[in-house]
């Protein structure tokens, strides 16, 4: 049984060590950790991680790739590191002192309807009270110096998304296209499509509130918390 969702963004920047004297990310990390905080209220029993990556798979833990993205310390070989978004929940997950068992699932960010609709269904329906953590960034092309420059596109995607998840709509955001997500590069579209569809296999209802919703860097970072119920 799903309990609760937190909603977290995946930027390098989380990481600490890759922040500098100033720490930029701090009101984001805040967010972060107060979403996980009301999370853990929902008392589950295991955490549950969806992240995108560059395919669909379960993961051991493994080293968070601080290394790769400019950090210091000594090399982790790729293949022996986490995704970024699964790296970056792990350390959120140690910032804020949980001890739960943890599951680490990647979904791949071109995966389609099929894909998602079976990592959900190995999410849904269990017997334990499962909390979910959902690591996803929203589109990188809103300004001029965004990662992918300005596309006009994006803020009317990216108000659908706020809006989602704002309001606990899971239609809204299978309706999510794919194409277009991956045009504006919005990495947390399928992983948000996996959450919208655990949650609708179980029936719940949801209490949803946004925390935080910022571009900081030209990228939409969204922070939110589902609740979940009959």
């Amino acid at each position: 049984m799903i309990v609760a969702a937190a909603v977290c963004p995946h930027p390098p920047l989380l990481l600490r060590e890759l922040t500098g004297a100033q720490d930029v990310a701090a009101p984001l990390r805040e967010a972060c950790h107060g979403a996980l905080a009301e999370l853990a209220v929902a008392a589950p029993e295991r955490v549950v991680v969806v992240g995108g990556a560059g395919s669909t798979a379960e993961h051991t833990d493994a080293p968070v790739p601080a290394r790769a993205h400019g950090g210091h310390g000594p090399r982790v070989a790729q293949g022996g590191a986490l995704p970024l978004s699964l790296g970056v929940a792990r350390r959120l997950l140690e910032e804020t002192g949980s001890a739960l068992p943890v599951e680490l699932r990647s979904v791949a960010h071109d995966a389609g309807d099929a894909e998602i609709a079976a990592l959900a269904g190995g999410i849904a329906g269990r017997r334990e009270r499962v909390g979910l953590l959902i690591m996803g960034d929203g589109s990188a092309r809103r300004s001029a110096k965004a990662p992918g420059h300005l596309d006009e596109r994006v803020f009317a995607f990216d108000e659908t998304v706020h809006r989602a998840l704002s309001e606990g709509d899971t239609g809204a955001l299978a309706g999510l296209d794919s194409v277009l997500a991956a045009e504006l590069m919005a990495a947390g579209r399928a992983a948000w499509q996996v959450m919208a569809a655990a949650v609708d296999l179980e029936g719940s209802a949801v209490r949803a509130e946004l925390r935080y919703a910022d571009d900081p860097f030209g990228v939409l970072y969204l922070v939110g918390v589902w609740t979940c119920g009959s």
